[in-house]
C-alpha cells in the first residue's frame, strides 16, 4: 500500500478510532483481531478451548513479527513483557561489566541493569543524543530505546550499531514505540525487545524477543519452563533439561488471549509494510508540526507544552497522554488528517 490516503481503507478496520491519539500509551485492535478474540473467548466459555490449540495464534504472531522486522522466525522469541527479556540479557551479563543507557529512558530498559548492581555491574546514563560517541572500549553492551517513549524523540540506530561494532560491544534495543511504524534493519542488533500492546496494536500480555544466533549461548534462559521446551509438549514434566535449539529456548509461557489478538494485529501490519506505515505517521504529526509552528521531525509522535492543551484535547473529544510536564500525541495507521485538524483547532 502507498504511503498516505491509501491507508484511508484501512481505517474501516478500526470503527472507534476518531480523535484516538495515544497509541503511544495502548494501541487500538483491528476489527479481524476483536473477532478472533471473541471467538476465543465463546470457545473458552463453552468449553470447547484447548491448551494446544492457542500454539497456531502464537505462532502466527512470532512469523508476523519475524516479518515485519525482517528476521528468521527462529531467531525471535516470544513472551509478556520487555523487562522480563531485559532482565535475562542483564543477569546473563558477567560480574563487573558495563552497560551504557539512555538519561531518562523507560524504566523496562534502565531497571533490569540498575538492579544488577550489587553484583559490581556499572551502568552509565549518557543523553539520547551522544549514547553513540559515549560508547568505549570498556563497554559491553549498549541498551536503548530506539524511539523514546516520553516525547518521541529517535535514537540513531546506525550510528549505535556502528559505535558498538567498532568498541565489540553489544547491543539491547528496546523497540517497543518503534516496531510498527520505524524502517531500521533489526539484523545489525544483538537483542531487540518489543511490547505488542502500543504500535503492534495488539492485548497487553505479547512481546517479542529477537536474539541474533551468536548471541544466543550467552543467555542463560533463567525464565525456563516447558514452553521453551524443544517439543513443548513433551517438556511438562522431569528431567533432563531438553531446550529447543533456536531462540524459543527464551520464550515464556504465553497468555493465551493475548496471542489472540495479537496474531491478526501484527499480520495487518505486516501485510502494509513498515514503510508506508511510518510515512503515513509521520506525515501527519509533521502537519501537526507545522500547524503550531514547530520544525518537523522524524517521529509520529510529539509533545505538546500549550497550557491547558489536555484539558482542551479532552474537550475536543481528543484521547491524548500527559508525560512528564507535556501532552503526548501520536499518530498511527487509524489517523487522518481529521484528527490533526481536531487538536489544531482545540489548541486555537
Amino acid at each position: 500500500m502507498a504511503a498516505t490516503e491509501p491507508l484511508a481503507g484501512v481505517r474501516d478496520l478500526f470503527p472507534c478510532a476518531a480523535g484516538y491519539l495515544d497509541t503511544a500509551t495502548m494501541g487500538l485492535p483491528p476489527e479481524g483481531a476483536v473477532d478472533e478474540i471473541l471467538g476465543a473467548l465463546e470457545a473458552w466459555r463453552t468449553g470447547q478451548a484447548s491448551a494446544p490449540g492457542f500454539d497456531g495464534w502464537v505462532a502466527r504472531g512470532r512469523a508476523a513479527f519475524a516479518r515485519l522486522v525482517g528476521l528468521p522466525e527462529e531467531q525471535v522469541a516470544v513472551g509478556n513483557q520487555v523487562s522480563a527479556f531485559a532482565g535475562i540479557v542483564a543477569a546473563s551479563l558477567e560480574d563487573r561489566a558495563e552497560v551504557l543507557c539512555v538519561e531518562g529512558d523507560f524504566t523496562s530498559v534502565l531497571f533490569p541493569f540498575l538492579v544488577q548492581r550489587d553484583r559490581g555491574l556499572t551502568v552509565r546514563v549518557v543523553a539520547l543524543e551522544r549514547i553513540a560517541d559515549e560508547v568505549r572500549s570498556s563497554t559491553d553492551l549498549v541498551a536503548v530505546s530506539a524511539v523514546q517513549s516520553a516525547d518521541g524523540r529517535v535514537a540513531d540506530l546506525d550510528a549505535v550499531a556502528d559505535a558498538a561494532q567498532a568498541h565489540d560491544a553489544a547491543t539491547f534495543i528496546d523497540a517497543t514505540q518503534a516496531c510498527g511504524w520505524l524502517a531500521f534493519e533489526a539484523a545489525r542488533f544483538d537483542y531487540l525487545a518489543c511490547s505488542a500492546y502500543k504500535w503492534l496494536l495488539s492485548p497487553r500480555g505479547s512481546s517479542f524477543f529477537a536474539v541474533r544466533p551468536e548471541r544466543l549461548d550467552e543467555i542463560t534462559p533463567h525464565l525456563a519452563g516447558w514452553y521453551a521446551g524443544e517439543d513443548r509438549w513433551s517438556s511438562l514434566y522431569g528431567e533432563p533439561l531438553r531446550l529447543a535449539p533456536d531462540a524459543r529456548r527464551l520464550d515464556v509461557s504465553p497468555a493465551w488471549l493475548s496471542w489472540v489478538g495479537t496474531a491478526p494485529a501484527v499480520e495487518l501490519l505486516a501485510d502494509i509494510g513498515v514503510d508506508a506505515l511510518g510515512a503515513h505517521g509521520v506525515r501527519l504529526a509533521n502537519r501537526l508540526r507545522d500547524a503550531l509552528g514547530l520544525a518537523p521531525e522524524p517521529s509520529p509522535i510529539l509533545s505538546l507544552n500549550a497550557p491547558g492543551a489536555r484539558e482542551r484535547l479532552e474537550r475536543a473529544g481528543v484521547k491524548a497522554s500527559v508525560r512528564g510536564q507535556a501532552v503526548r500525541v501520536c499518530f498511527h495507521l487509524y489517523n487522518s488528517d481529521e484528527d490533526v485538524d481536531a487538536v489544531v483547532a482545540a489548541l486555537g
